[in-house]
């Protein structure tokens, strides 16, 4: 454990120097995160001008909405997505084969290998908003409420990273996966509206198949104490579940994996 730490903290330490090689281009992107930020919450800002509540949901719990969105999304784009996308890359160059000989795990070491540094202006910023709508609310999370709120947002963190890897490991086969990529990244767009603004099918699929409420929606009814023990409890263990699955998606595409050279 302590060497695979000493080895992340390489990579982070690395991707740092790199990210901060270009200072102005460093302080730019991390503006125009700042930027976009604040333009995403324009929409709800509109919709709650011209209506009190989104399905019984006020403007300070969909603001809390937003805040867990924010933070996913700088969680996705910061660590997850750069790191994975790599791996297209090293596919298409035919370098995968020197990353698979080292000794370590290969699932580790293409999950850590690129980090956009810049992209913890959006975790920041995604805090401030909760900080804020905990403001609106008036309410001091208690440490079991803040504790099941942090614990649905790690599971939400190997949610997604699970999709990825399932998604990437396809590169290993097909190379082409850029279209899956990006349709993910807009489909996670649909997370920061709350649960009830989805009806019928729309709901089922984003509890059950790509749980985007169970991302966003369930970390702001827990952090207020509106969330059942026995929906954390279902969360967390499909959590698990899709980390499994993402485990076994990748062993299995490595298996076929034939190299550069085969």
């Amino acid at each position: 454990m302590l060497r695979y730490l000493r080895l992340f903290g390489i990579q982070l330490r690395t991707s740092a120097l790199l990210g901060m090689q270009y200072r102005l281009d460093f302080v730019l992107d991390a503006l125009m995160t700042l930027f976009w930020t604040a333009s995403s919450l324009v929409p709800l800002v509109v919709l709650f001008h011209q209506r009190s509540d989104i399905g019984g949901w006020s403007w300070p719990q969909a603001l809390l909405v937003v805040g867990f969105f924010t933070v996913l999304r700088g969680v996705i784009e910061g660590a997850i997505q750069p790191a994975l996308q790599n791996v297209v890359e090293l596919v298409r160059k035919g370098m995968l084969d020197f990353l698979l000989l080292k000794p370590a795990d290969s699932q580790f070491l293409v999950s850590t290998s690129r980090f956009e540094i810049w992209r913890g202006v959006d975790v920041l910023a995604g805090a401030l908003i909760l900080v804020w709508a905990l403001v609106e609310l008036e309410h001091v999370p208690t440490p079991l409420q803040a504790l099941s709120s942090l614990a649905l947002l790690c599971g939400a963190v190997v949610i997604l990273y699970s999709i990825w890897i399932a998604v990437v490991a396809l590169a290993l086969r097909v190379v082409k996966v850029d279209n899956l990529t990006y349709f993910f990244s807009s489909v996670f767009e649909a997370a920061r509206w709350p649960a009830p603004v989805y009806r019928g099918a729309l709901n089922f699929v984003f509890t059950f198949v790509i749980p985007l409420i169970v991302m966003t929606s369930y970390p702001a009814l827990a952090i207020v104490g509106e969330l059942e023990g026995r929906a954390i409890f279902f969360s967390l263990a499909g959590a698990l579940v899709f980390a499994l699955a993402a485990r076994l998606v990748w062993l299995r595409a490595l298996r076929s994996y034939t190299s550069a050279g085969g």
